[in-house]
């Protein structure tokens, strides 16, 4: 069972959460806001555990009561995990591709169950993964049961975009940031997995900072892409031509496509090669912010992080891949004039 005590680079967070908890001030609302992977879902349910313990002490659940038991297990009938893949529970038409919080799952997983008696007896929690897919009218359904939760509740959005919540929900909750963790940090624990120091290394600084990102790149595959999209980038930065990098984007999103339909066939394959493209993006608007640093002309770069940003927003606005890409290429790749 993760208990606060086993997570590692998020201090400020912890001792926030375990001196609310120890001076009964916890905010039956929190948004946990930070960039994916370093820990925020990890803390949530460590915060679950000692929210549901029988004989929390020392700011940690105990780990040996019979809550503490049932959440290793996995089976505590009071802890709630809530995703968007929820969504197919409830779509009758069994089409769904789940790519948003509906106001169904909301309404099912979190208001219904909320008004129901606690099995257990200590309350209830819920934990939103990815609450920022939560559609607004999901978001304004949510908001009765932050205000006026039914007996002893928690409430924990994870988000790594939390402006994308509505400022009614965020108002109704207390925020704790979760910061990105050390590169050494992150090399030494991918180490500690017996990943191999030059591939941890490369990992831990395409994923910046992110434990849970560089673990997942490493099992999919993504680092030699992410290298070939950096080289391309120095090539473009360094005035040479480098037309090569709209096809090495579309296929590093393709590839990346594939292993997502793969842990989830039901998934959207158009929303899976928009999410590859835009991580794609992230490692290349990345690689310009450390070239500026050593970049003698400063334009060419600002040119280079601006045609990115570009193609950022047309994703963000449903823009056709290939025009994304084709719009990318004619700014962003070709020789200095």
């Amino acid at each position: 069972m993760i208990r606060f005590q086993d997570i590692f680079g998020q201090e400020s967070a912890i001792e926030s959460l375990r001196v609310a908890h120890q001076s009964d001030r916890l905010p039956h609302g929190l948004i946990f806001a930070g960039p994916e992977g370093v820990g925020k879902a990890t803390t949530a349910a460590a915060l679950g555990a000692l929210f549901l313990c029988e004989k929390p002490g020392d700011g940690d659940a105990c780990s040996r009561c019979p809550s503490c038991r049932a959440i290793e297990a996995g089976v505590h009938p009071d802890f709630h995990v809530v995703t968007k893949e929820l969504a197919r529970l409830y779509d009758k038409s069994g089409t769904s591709k789940a790519t948003q919080l509906s106001i169904s799952v909301i309404r099912r997983e979190v208001e219904d169950r909320a008004s129901l008696k606690t099995a257990m007896g200590r309350g209830k929690v819920f934990v939103i993964e990815q609450a920022e897919l939560m559609t607004a009218a999901a978001q304004n359904g949510l908001l009765k049961t932050l205000e006026e939760p039914a007996g002893r509740s928690l409430i924990v959005l994870l988000t790594t975009h939390a402006g994308d919540l509505l400022p009614t929900v965020r108002s109704r909750c207390q925020t704790i940031r979760f910061a990105s963790l050390p590169t050494q940090l992150v090399i030494k624990e991918l180490e500690s997995r017996k990943i191999d120091r030059a591939t941890a290394a490369s990992a831990a600084d395409f994923a910046d900072g992110s434990l849970g990102v560089a673990l997942r790149w490493i099992e999919d595959g993504v680092l030699a892409s992410a290298g070939a999209v950096s080289a391309s980038v120095d090539a473009i930065l360094a005035g040479k031509d480098s037309s090569e990098l709209a096809g090495l984007l579309r296929k590093g999103a393709d590839a990346f496509a594939e292993k997502a339909l793969e842990r989830d066939e039901l998934a959207s394959k158009d929303s899976a090669v928009r999410a590859g493209l835009a991580t794609y993006l992230g490692i290349a608007a990345r690689r310009i912010r450390v070239r500026m640093r050593q970049q003698s002309d400063l334009n060419r770069a600002c040119d280079a992080i601006e045609a990115i940003s570009r193609a950022e927003k047309y994703l963000d606005a449903n823009v056709n891949i290939p025009l994304v890409l084709e719009q990318l290429s004619a700014t962003f790749t070709g020789p200095p004039t």
